[in-house]
């Protein structure tokens, strides 16, 4: 879709919302048109941007987590013109989105992607991230990003959970990095209510999740580098980072430790210890006071957002195979419903990696 129509149509739709008068829209529309005409592009207001990026995560297919969309804490940093600018404030995001475990949906926006300016790109997955290791040390899933990081003079101390840096880059320039002082990754040790061992195992996760490599695009303007988080659900950790077998891949161990039968598949060995392993993520969370929602109450909410979707005359769009959580989905009733899964143009999108 043209810029300019995808302009008028967010435009449109922020003043709708917003119930801003007709003749203002009309004003900004003609401002709008005159300086995409005259620049190819056109400028968000501070309100836009705010709009832009809540509207964003209600559109996004994906998540199951939209009820709180409104909420979300939008700081506008595309001021920022230096790496040292840049990771300053994506240290205050962290700081200010984690907030000693109650934590704040939070995006941070850097300036948008424009053909007179040199692209902002942060070559983290997430900002908090464990690194990993060829020899099977870590998480599988960073290798390639750690290899880059080493590449750059960063080395960890080679545990399972060495915490990445932060890497900016802009433009063609050497990528710069940066170490997370330990007070803004918080992370939670993991326990297990009933079985004392569970501690041994020295297992961890950090406390936020923060999505650091996707572009937020707003009325067709592209901002490649906005990273933004909500809190965890359970199973992210519990049924994905640490079960599955190209991650972590614990349930064997678990299982081992839980004496169970794992010769057959028919003692539903991988069940019991998955359950075992998402409730010791809630009980570790709860316990060291970080925000996390189980997948029965989030499933929960997103039916709340859907009655409030309806009540506003707007269609819910979204992913089935990832708004059912990978944990007893049938429990939910997202896995008896059917869902649009056309993308909105304001949005949250993949993008490539800049390494």
């Amino acid at each position: 879709m043209p810029l300019l129509d995808e302009a008028q149509a967010f435009l449109i739709q922020f003043y709708h919302e917003s119930e801003k008068s007709g003749s203002d829209l009309k004003e900004r529309l003609r401002e709008v048109n005159e300086e995409i005409d005259s620049k190819g592009t056109y400028t968000h207001t501070k309100e836009e941007l705010t709009f832009g990026a809540k509207l964003a995560w209600r559109n996004s297919n994906r998540c199951i987590g939209r009820l709180f969309w409104n909420s979300l804490q939008v700081f506008d940093r595309r001021d920022a013109a230096t790496e040292e600018e840049v990771l300053g404030a994506l240290e205050a995001h962290l700081e200010y989105a984690t907030n000693g475990g109650k934590i704040r949906p939070t995006i941070t926006v850097f300036r948008p992607s424009e053909r007179d300016e040199e692209d902002i790109r942060l070559w983290n997955h997430q900002l908090v991230r464990y690194a990993g290791y060829e020899d099977g040390r870590g998480d599988p899933h960073s290798i390639e990003f750690t290899q880059k990081c080493r590449a750059l003079g960063w080395e960890g101390e080679g545990t399972d959970f060495d915490i990445l840096p932060l890497v900016v880059q802009i433009g063609d320039r050497t990528p710069v990095w940066k170490r997370i002082a330990p007070d803004l990754a918080l992370e939670v040790p993991l326990r297990h209510p009933e079985f004392p061992w569970f501690g041994d195992l020295g297992l961890k996760w950090y406390g936020i999740p923060l999505i650091s490599d996707m572009e937020l695009k707003v009325g067709g303007i592209s901002y490649k580098a906005a990273p933004f988080n909500g809190w965890y659900m359970e199973t992210e950790i519990g049924a994905r980072n640490l079960a599955d077998e190209t991650r972590y891949n614990l349930l064997p161990k678990v299982a081992g430790h839980m004496g169970l039968d794992t010769s057959r598949n028919i003692t539903l060995w991988k069940d019991k210890a998955l359950i075992e392993l998402n409730i010791a993520v809630l009980h570790s969370f709860k316990e060291q006071g970080v925000n996390i929602v189980d997948h029965h109450t989030a499933a929960q909410q997103f039916r709340l957002f859907e009655e409030n979707e309806k009540k506003a005359d707007r269609k819910v769009t979204g992913d089935w195979t990832w708004l059912i959580p990978p944990v007893s989905p049938a429990t939910t009733h997202i896995f008896h419903k059917e869902y649009d899964n056309t993308w909105k143009s304001t949005n949250y999108f993949y993008q490539k990696n800049p390494y």
